[in-house]
């Protein structure tokens, strides 16, 4: 097969953690590479991000990202809609210049389905959207979330003329179904992997000397830093643990200058009384973040939303417990009490109580570690990707029987 993956506002060799990278930079990453390995042509679009990105980047066998024109380069993201058509054009003539012909378009985000929408019907070839984030959901998992009636118009229009709406786990099914009335049964479900070859069990000690931090205990968070990621909760967690015990949180994410967000968490943490405690590493290279993982002796993720929560199968995969959320994709792959702790009240003290006891009891703390990476890697991106491309040839044939009606 030949695939058009459309990633506009996300690019997946884009530098993790700095504003709108996280982990749909990494699923993309990951599927088109993994689809390439087994034989099939992917191209990945997205919109130029730096004066310095070349237009084609070899990302190995058979796969390529494809930067195109889509917008002022430091254009915010809640502007680049009125972009996607001029992206589109671009697209379109792209592909004309080189004669090349597709079988299916995946997008990528509302915003690169509003792409392939228009590039399915240009085509004539059938679309699979996947969203990764959905707007009716942001807003009712989170009081300070805004998003504008457009993006839902949009993404109800984009459901509706898919050949496949395709999710990571079954609560973003339901939440579709329940909040924009869509029918289950055009809605596929197949879970994110994680990249077992970079994501291994490394050394506690060697880790924390790679990463300079101390022998402390440690707690990590790896993110974007946003509101809806709850670091407020952390930051509260860490003050009534920093009571009685000698630790340390590393936040790894966001931008160490310019960073609003991350100013707040500073002035936060100022208040509290804990900022020499907290060491923000800003973004970092993804082939540092196993080390990060690994030298943690705990990772938390207290999102108030997570569409799947891909760090926090990173972590796991390093061998690190988690204590996270009981939020969105998190409990499809968390297995609570086992693999780490699922929290189902936004509020910092029982955050605080399982984190304690992880720091506590460090047989405990082996145990679900280990089983944490047992878990993680029965989900590597091979058998997603040989799922994923079952689904592909499924819906492409199917479009195919369709239109020779």
């Amino acid at each position: 097969m030949r695939l058009a993956l459309i990633s506009f506002h996300g690019c997946p060799v884009a530098r993790l953690g700095e504003k709108d990278t996280g982990g749909m930079n990494v699923y993309v990453l990951n599927l088109a590479r993994e689809l390439g390995n087994l034989g099939h042509y992917v191209d990945v679009f997205t919109r130029y991000h730096d004066v310095e990105d070349p237009q084609i980047v070899e990302l190995g066998l058979n796969v390529r990202v494809i930067h195109l024109n889509g917008g002022p380069l430091l254009e915010r993201k809640e502007d680049l809609a009125f972009h996607t058509a001029g992206f589109t054009a671009n697209m379109h003539e792209f592909t004309s210049q080189e004669s090349i012909e597709y079988d299916l378009v995946h997008s990528h985000y509302w915003l690169s389905g509003k792409i392939a929408a228009e590039i399915s019907r240009i085509w004539e070839i059938p679309h699979v959207s996947t969203f990764h984030t959905l707007a009716k959901t942001k807003l009712r998992a989170h009081a300070g979330e805004k998003e504008t009636s457009y993006r839902v118009n949009v993404e109800s229009e984009i459901m509706g003329s898919s050949n496949t709406i395709l999710v990571l786990t079954e609560k973003e099914r339901e939440d579709i179904r329940e909040l924009y009335g869509v029918p289950p049964e055009r809605i596929t479900v197949i879970p994110a992997g994680v990249d077992a070859g970079r994501f291994n069990v490394e050394d506690k000690i060697t880790s924390r000397k790679r990463v300079c931090i101390t022998d402390k205990e440690t707690i990590l968070f790896v993110g974007r830093i946003e509101p809806i990621k709850g670091l407020n909760i952390l930051l509260d967690a860490l003050k009534t643990l920093s009571n009685s015990r000698d630790l340390q949180l590393l936040i790894v994410g966001g931008n160490l200058s310019g960073d609003k967000e991350l100013t707040a968490l500073r002035e936060r943490a100022k208040n509290l009384g804990i900022s020499e405690l907290i060491d923000f590493r800003g973004s970092v290279e993804q082939s540092e973040l196993k080390y990060y993982y690994s030298a943690a002796d705990v990772f938390v993720l207290p999102s108030h939303y997570e569409s799947f929560g891909l760090v926090a199968l990173e972590a796991m995969a390093c061998g690190t417990p988690v204590v996270a959320s009981r939020v969105g994709g998190i409990p499809s792959f968390l297995d609570d009490g086992d693999t780490g702790y699922l929290i189902p009240w936004r509020c910092s003290e029982p955050f605080a109580d399982k984190i304690e006891i992880l720091l506590e009891n460090p047989d405990l703390r082996a145990y679900m570690g280990k089983s944490a990476a047992q878990k993680a890697y029965q989900m590597n991106w091979s058998g997603i990707a040989t799922k994923m491309a079952k689904l592909y040839g499924s819906v492409i044939e199917e479009y195919g029987l369709r239109q020779a009606v």
